[in-house]
């Protein structure tokens, strides 16, 4: 969906990175630096730095999809400074997720080792799975969020016009359910975990 919208040039001819610094601006977010970053739809907001990194597919292009991905890092610094809550909730799990998403299988593994499918250190590695499945529930409500504020400042700031506001909601739209694929593989994921090993207590 965005390598189709990347060849339909926005009426305004404004370029990612510009239509980014104006929706800043329009909200009177002025402590946020657009700058590109390099790869291939590698765009995000980083909170910490208050940096909008474009990727060299959206920071220097004047498409339709370029725009809209641009908009959508917009919305995550647009949470940011109204303290969106499931942002905040995401940000403060980052560190605890990524030590689980690092050692849940080794344990899983060790635990089977060790002490079979019944080992307490298999429902500990499982409980560390969770915690990413858990993180990816979370991001849900936050990805949508950013699209919908990205999709109705492009309309009300004319930044796009007309059926390219229809063009964006269906890249942000595919963006979204990438996410929404990933949350429903961890779940089922995990649910084998659970499977496999949860009632093996009785062996």
């Amino acid at each position: 969906t965005f390598n189709r919208y990347s060849s339909v040039r926005s009426m305004t001819g404004m370029t990612g990175a510009e239509a980014a610094q104006r929706l800043l601006n329009s909200q009177g977010i002025y402590d946020v630096t657009v700058r590109p970053v390099s790869g291939q739809l590698t765009d995000h907001y980083d909170p910490r730095a208050h940096v909008l990194r474009l990727s060299d597919a959206t920071y220097a292009s004047t498409s339709v999809a370029a725009v809209g991905v641009a908009a959508h890092e917009c919305g995550h610094a647009m949470q940011d400074a109204s303290e969106y809550v499931p942002l905040r909730l995401r940000g403060s799990m980052v560190p605890v997720v990524n030590i689980g998403a690092q050692l849940s299988w080794p344990m899983i593994l060790i635990g089977v080792l060790i002490g079979g499918m019944g080992s307490p250190i298999v429902s500990l590695g499982i409980l560390l799975f969770s915690l990413s499945v858990l993180f990816q529930l979370v991001t849900l409500p936050v990805e949508f969020n950013a699209s919908a504020r990205a999709v109705r400042l492009l309309d009300s700031t004319g930044i796009l016009r007309g059926e390219e506001v229809g063009y964006t909601k269906q890249v942000l739209g595919a963006a979204a359910l990438t996410y929404v694929a990933a949350a429903a593989g961890s779940i089922l994921q995990l649910l084998r975990l659970i499977i496999l090993f949860g009632g093996r207590r009785d062996d």
